[in-house]
Formats: structure tokens, sequence, C-alpha cells
């Protein structure tokens, strides 16, 4: 459809502003000035003041430059072409203020007003009149939101009469500058050493002056800085990844699905006490302490010099044995949490070699999961939170005034140093602080609601499925463990500078073990274990005796006399045949065999070259061997060929040779072949050496493959 005028054909400053027509402003106050400087409102047919509230000119589209009257003949033809898709069109009206959606709801009520008169039988034109003097403004304003809301439904009526100048683009033109300004002013402001904005724009300053360069002035600088570097770009260039991290919240982690005792966490933390040891050691103790995730109690404890695994495992053992085995356990990768002892055989333990014969730990052991958390981020465990206010509550105790010795190097109090704690003080009031913190009330906890750590624990321990630990599991975490090669003959261990030794011991003699051991009292006996975990017994500690201690020595010969006639009769329960008994029956047995008849040769090959030595006659020749004596000469030759080869190929034969002749007549030995004495002697000679042992023992952890 066409026509020969727009759609709308009279309009206000604020209208033309918001339409952004070609060649024409987009404020209203540069439309004002161009009508006064035009003459608009001196044409009275195409000008005419506005009879609506606040007052105001209308201007005729005719006025307008000729690039915005051919605009508006455009979309006169395609009614729809500026027409706000539906989406557009609510996304545009959420942006704007309150102030402006008030606008919006105030013509949706006036013309829902309209629609009601003229349910009643009212003309549109006569309803139209009467709203605008209800509502002070023109009858050409009602029409004209009339037609802004033509075709549309009436669910999303609000949207499009929403004023359009608010969401219309403004063309605002920026100061200029030099690109080498802006990009030495942007690069030396990005940086970590943090330097002021007014310091980088001074220097960049400085230097576009001097080359005859345009610059920006420093707030007009900084703000275009904000517009176009966003602000976490700019925290990551000064403040690096911690200030990124700092820029988005941390992770929200709920509690609520979990329950007593089924994850625990630990750490260690320096307490800011001066304590007296009984040695006479001053030092600030380390705590190590185990928490139950779900409801935030301290579990178990203990206090050394330094964090170190016997202390990890002394406080794991006791909260095991007072309260039960968890399913989780989250670490950070300390060497005290991620030792051997308590994590060994986990494959992802980011500390200490991985190997493949290691012992299995404790954690392992128990079926306990290890999680790591990330290091150096206290939030990643929250006993961090508990030590953060207990180890400082109890710092600060008034018994221990004097030996507190602040946080920080910094923050020193005043009697610094004057006094020291007894570590048995130091105990007593650590045990009351962390009995008062797990049993303090009002914890605002998701899973605490007001209660304390020990009411919150209580409850959900009472219905919990808990492990119980049985003896035999018990064994683990009272003690440490190390792996150790028992004694090739008597299968004696050493560990420690203490000898153990208990008589089954000798049943695996030689053999690699993996000794448990209460590492506060190694006198009580280590429990041996094989490397796969088996158990194999326990092993008394031997104590040394006198020189001419007569009473010992009679009692050790005494035990040694029933060992063997123990001996004795186990082997004679075992052997049921003498070895006389053995030796006749192999007399029989090769007596009843058949003597094989001797190689007689089929075919004799004549001799033609003997030369005779007297006149007609010829000189006999050597006597033919037979044929054992042909086999023996053939082996000495062999022999002799062999025992003269190694010395042949000094030069030539590399280690790698060597170990592979030496693997060949190992085996060859063990599919009991002949070998022979010089090939056995010099196996046993290379066998004594380290080039030997070395390449033995890279063959067993990586296969044949080093023979080549």
């Amino acid at each position: 459809m066409s026509q020969t005028e727009p759609k709308k054909t009279w309009w206000t400053a604020e209208e033309i502003a918001s339409a952004n027509l070609p060649d024409m402003a987009t404020t209203k106050r540069r439309v004002n000035s161009a009508a006064d400087r035009l003459s608009w409102r001196s044409d009275i047919t195409r000008a005419r003041k506005r009879r609506a509230a606040g007052g105001g000119w209308e201007y005729h589209w005719s006025l307008f430059p000729l690039a915005a009257r051919r605009k508006l003949l455009a979309e006169a033809d395609d009614p729809v072409a500026n027409v706000l898709d539906r989406g557009a069109a609510w996304d545009a009206f959420d942006r704007l203020t309150d102030t402006a959606k008030d606008v919006a709801r105030n013509r949706l009520a006036a013309l829902q007003q309209l629609q009601a008169l003229e349910r009643t039988g009212i003309g549109r034109d006569l309803a139209a009149c009467e709203i605008a003097r209800l509502r002070g403004v023109s009858a050409r304003t009602i029409w004209n939101w009339l037609a802004m809301i033509e075709g549309i439904a009436p669910e999303d009526r609000l949207a499009y009469l929403a004023p359009r100048h608010r969401t219309t683009p403004r063309d605002v033109k920026r100061a200029e500058c030099h690109p080498e300004f802006w990009s030495m002013l942007v690069s030396a402001y990005l940086r970590p050493a943090m330097p002021t904005f007014k310091a980088c724009w001074r220097a960049a300053s400085s230097w576009a002056k001097a080359n005859g360069h345009a610059v920006l002035t420093e707030r007009t600088a900084r703000r275009k800085l904000d517009a176009e570097v966003p602000r976490v770009t700019q925290v990551f260039a000064r403040e690096g990844v911690e200030g990124l991290e700092r820029c988005f919240p941390p992770q929200i982690r709920d509690k609520s699905g979990l329950h007593a005792l089924q994850a625990v966490n630990a750490d260690c933390h320096k307490i800011d006490v001066f304590v007296e040891w009984p040695d006479g050691t001053v030092n600030r103790p380390q705590i190590v302490a185990f928490q139950d995730i779900y409801s935030g109690k301290i579990l178990s404890w203990r206090v050394d010099h330094s964090p170190n695994k016997v202390a990890v495992m002394a406080a794991f053992g006791e909260m095991i044995e007072t309260w039960g085995i968890p399913k989780m356990c989250l670490f950070d990768n300390g060497r005290e949490f991620a030792n051997k002892w308590m994590t060994g055989g986990a494959k992802t333990r980011f500390r200490f070699k991985v190997n493949e014969d290691d012992p299995l730990g404790v954690l392992p052991m128990l079926g306990i999961n290890i999680h790591w958390a990330r290091p150096g981020h206290g939030q990643a465990k929250p006993i961090e939170r508990a030590f953060r206010d207990l180890a400082s509550d109890i710092a600060k105790d008034p018994r221990f005034d004097g030996a507190y010795v602040g946080n920080s190097p910094m923050a020193k109090p005043a009697d610094y140093g004057s006094r020291t704690v007894p570590v048995d003080a130091f105990l007593r009031v650590l045990d009351e602080g962390i009995a008062e913190h797990n049993a303090r009330l009002g914890r605002l906890s998701e899973t605490a609601n007001g209660r304390s750590f020990d009411e919150t624990f209580a409850e959900s321990y009472r219905v919990a499925p808990i492990r119980k630990a049985t003896d035999e599991q018990r064994r683990l975490w009272l003690m440490g463990q190390e792996v150790r090669r028992l004694h090739r003959s008597h299968g004696r261990l050493k560990l420690h500078e203490n000898m153990y030794h208990a008589d089954w011991m000798a049943e695996y003699a030689g053999r690699e073990v993996v000794a448990r051991f209460d590492a506060e009292d190694l006198f009580s006996g280590v429990w041996l274990y094989a490397k796969g975990g088996e158990y194999l017994g326990h092993a008394p500690c031997q104590e040394k005796v006198g020189f001419f201690d007569l009473v010992e020595a009679k009692t050790h010969h005494r035990r040694t006399a029933q060992i063997k006639r123990a001996e004795k009769k186990l082997l004679e329960a075992t052997r049921q045949m003498r070895p006389a008994e053995v030796g006749q029956r192999l007399d029989e047995t090769h007596a009843a065999k058949a003597q094989p008849a001797p190689l007689d040769a089929k075919v004799v090959a004549p001799d033609f070259k003997q030369k005779s030595t007297v006149a007609g006659r010829f000189q006999l020749p050597d006597p033919v061997p037979t044929p054992n004596e042909e086999l023996e000469a053939r082996r000495a030759a062999a022999i002799v060929a062999f025992e003269a080869k190694p010395a042949a190929a000094k030069q030539e034969e590399q280690p790698r040779d060597r170990f592979r002749r030496a693997v060949e007549i190992e085996e060859r030995a063990e599919r009991s072949e002949r070998i022979g004495r010089a090939e056995a002697e010099w196996l046993r000679i290379y066998q004594s050496g380290a080039e030997y042992r070395a390449h033995k023992a890279a063959m067993k952890d990586f296969g044949r493959d080093v023979l080549g």
C-alpha cells in the first residue's frame, strides 16, 4: 500500500530527536536550536503549539530535510519496517529507568480507558478526545499512542509504549588522541607494579607533548580506559592470578548432604606462643588436628615441635580409635600428610616419587578415599576457618600472658619474649580451648543451625553408618612403616639401631618386608607384613646382654636346643625315607637298565696319502679313535676354544653383551643343561661385580628389553 504522506505527520522536538532521522539532530536541545535557526515557528501552516500538558511546539514533517522526508516516505510504504521485534522491544524496556517505565504504564492505562469507553458505544474519535482531556494531553497524542501499538498483542503493548528516545543510541563525539600516546598510557598502567593512573598519565603526556602529539585530559583518559578495558582485565594485569580470582565469588559447597564422620579434613597450624619443652627447647609448637567436615567438630589433635608424619599418624589413630573410620579424607599435599605411611600406593599423591613396589599406606588399606586440596588455598579446607579463631583465642589466653608473640613480625606485643609456658601447662589450656570450641552454642553453619559442633556431630553420629576398627586394623595407624630386607641367613631385622627377631622369621630370610612399628615405643616390637599387605607376624625387640652374662647365655642355649629338637622332629616327620634308602633304589633302577651296545662305524674311509719310509713298505696309519674317544676330543677342543674366546673378545665385547651371555648361561642352568667349567667360573666371577648387579636391577624393572 502506498500513500502520499507518512503515518506520522506532526512531530515534537523530543520525537524528532528520538527518531534518529538523517541530517537531523538527535537531542531535544539541538532540535530546538535548529528550529530557531531555520525559523520553523514562523510558518503558521506547518508549526503549531502543542495543546497537551507541558506545552511546546509540533512541526510538520514537510519542514524536515530531504533525506529525513525520504526516509519517512520509505517507512510509510512498508508499515512494519519500523516495528521492533517482540523480544527486542521487551529487552529495550528492561533497560529503561523506572521513570521511563512509568510513562509507558500511564500510556497503557490511558489506552485501556479508551477501549473501555469504546465498549460503551462511544466512537473512537470522541473517546480519544475525552481521554485526552482527562489525561491533560492532546487528542493527537492519544492517536500517536494508538499508532504505536497497532498490530501488537495486548500482552506486549507495554513494551511498545515506552519512550523510544531512551533506547536510541546516542551519537556522542569523543575527544581524540594520538594512538602512541594511548598505547603508552595503557601499557604503563596495566603492569604488576600497580602504578597510579595519574603518574602513568603524566609520563605519557610528557612524551606525547615533546613529540607534538595530541593528548587527553586525565579524567577523559580515565573514562576512556574504563570504557575500553574491562575491569576484570585491569585487575588481572595489575594484580595477577590472585586478583583475578577475587573478581569471582568463591565456590559455595553444601555440607548438608554429608553425615558425621563421612568426611574429615586435617591441617597443621603454628600456635603463636613460646613453649618450653622438657629438653629445654623453646619454640612455637605445631598442632595437627582432624576435623569432621559435616559438623565442624575437631575430633583429635597432636602437638609437636614441627609438622611430621608421626604426629599426623598419632592424631589419625586417636580419631579412629575414638570415633571410627571415615570414608573420605581431605588433605593438602604437605609432606606430613602425603607421606608413604599414610598414603602409600595412592596414584595422585603429588608428593614424593610414586614407585610400583611402594607398600600400601594406612588410608588405602582401610579403604579411605583421599582427596587433595589445592595447595595454598585456605578456602579448600574448612579447618582453616577453625584455626583462625581457635588458635587466636588460645594464644591470647590470660594464662599465656607474656608468652604471646603475635601473628606476624609486625604485630609483636610490647611484652614480646618476656615469658615462656611449660609444655604441660600449654597442653592443658589447649585441651580446654578445643573443648570450648566444640561445645560453643550459636554456630550458624548450614548444619549447626544455632547449635554447637558437639550437638551437631552427636545427632548425626547416632544414626550414621559408622565403621569401627578391628584389632588387626589398629596395628596400621598406631605404627609407622619401613621397607627392610631380612638377614639372608637367620632373618633378623635391623631397624633404627634396634634388632628384632622371632623364630618364624628364618622362613623369610633375605626377603623384603614392611615393618610396622609404634614410633613412640620402638621397644614394643615390630609387626611384619609382606609387601602385598599380608600380615606375617610379630617380632620382639632383642635387647643386648652382658658379655659374661651366664644366665642369659644359658637361656639362649636352652632356647636354641629346643628349636633344634623341634626342627629335628619336624624333619623326621617330613623326610619319610632315609638317604640310604633313596640311594639303594637308584642303584636298583640303574642296574635294571640294559647297557647300550658300542657303536660300530658302517663306512670306513681309506687314507691314500700315506708315504713310505722303507722301500716296498708303507707306514702304518695312526690308530682310529673309538667313538667315545672322538666325542671326548671334540668336547675338550670346544672347552679350550671357549676358554680362549673371552680373552680374544675383551676388546670387542660390551657390557650389555657380557650381561646377555651371563643370562644365557643362567637360563641354560635353569633348564638343567650342561654348563662348561670355564663358563661356570666366568659366571661366578661376573655375578660378583657391580656391572652384573646394575644390569640385573634394570632387567627387574624393565624386563628383557635391556638385553637389546
